[in-house]
């Protein structure tokens, strides 16, 4: 399951009631889908896209009514932090304990590299995907090009999706690996395009960027993320803290934020 764009339906809603918007509405997504399509490929390779990252990213990529009906169908998150989190650290406890056994020498390396405790890491990735298990099954960019296509947020996941083929172009992972939620999220920690270029790291140095199988660059990223913005090495992550402000830079609900707080200091005490 993707937490990463859990409050979107309020950006939306914004988008949609803001002066202007309906005038936008009328005028995009009425042309057909495989001239905006051309159209991307051209831009993309002014922008400097080899032509074999836009030939394997955008060939033969077709629009997917399923994702217009889940963005359409989204409903504002209304669940309290004390129902939520009683529905998720629960059941993910004793696992992130053995996650943070198993991946113990790695996470110290990288609180070592980044100053973002484990238990953080091991909390982030328990919620967003249960570490790595429901990573999604959309193809990502077909996702982002019937999302740039449409005209609720096109600019966004335009620039999403060029950043998907730069993904492609340096060699991180094939289209065809390209698979998780259906708004675009990527990997086991669930990056948008723009984040996995900015942030993801090759922390098992086999020459590859790869948040979908290798749990070092997984959780190396997600603590380069922290780090980029504004993690205080060594110190706390409880609510009113400079570094649980940083949580809410990962996903802009103070409940998920707390979520993940009280999950990570959970494992902190675990035996």
């Amino acid at each position: 399951m993707t937490l990463r764009f859990l409050f979107r339906a309020f950006a939306v809603s914004a988008f949609l009631t803001a002066p202007g918007a309906s005038a936008l509405a009328a005028s995009c997504g009425t042309g057909s889908f495989d001239a905006w399509l051309t159209e991307f490929k051209n831009e993309a390779a002014a922008k400097g896209i080899s032509q074999s990252a836009i030939a394997a990213g955008l060939n033969g990529v077709t629009l997917d009514q399923a994702v217009l009906s889940r963005d359409r169908s989204q409903r504002v998150f209304s669940q309290s932090f004390e129902e939520f989190s009683g529905r998720m650290v629960p059941p993910r406890l004793a696992r992130g304990a053995s996650m943070m056994k198993q991946y113990g020498s790695v996470l110290g390396r990288i609180e070592q590299s980044y100053g973002v405790p484990g238990e953080v890491l091991v909390a982030i990735w328990g919620l967003e995907t249960d570490f790595g298990a429901n990573i999604g099954k959309f193809p990502t960019i077909r996702s982002l090009a019937t999302l740039a296509y449409d005209c609720r947020r096109s600019e966004t996941f335009r620039a999403e999706l060029m950043d998907a083929l730069r993904i492609v172009e340096r060699g991180d992972l094939a289209p065809s690996q390209m698979r998780g939620a259906w708004a675009g999220e990527l990997g086991q920690t669930q990056f948008m395009p723009s984040s996995y270029i900015k942030f993801a790291v090759d922390f098992d140095n086999n020459g590859r960027r790869d948040l979908l199988h290798s749990a070092p660059d997984v959780l190396a990223s997600t603590a380069n993320y922290l780090a980029g913005y504004g993690w205080q090495r060594g110190k706390d992550w409880e609510p009113g803290s400079a570094n649980f402000a940083v949580l809410q830079q990962w996903n802009k609900s103070e409940v998920y934020a707390r979520t993940v707080a009280f999950f990570a200091s959970q494992l902190a005490r675990a035996p």
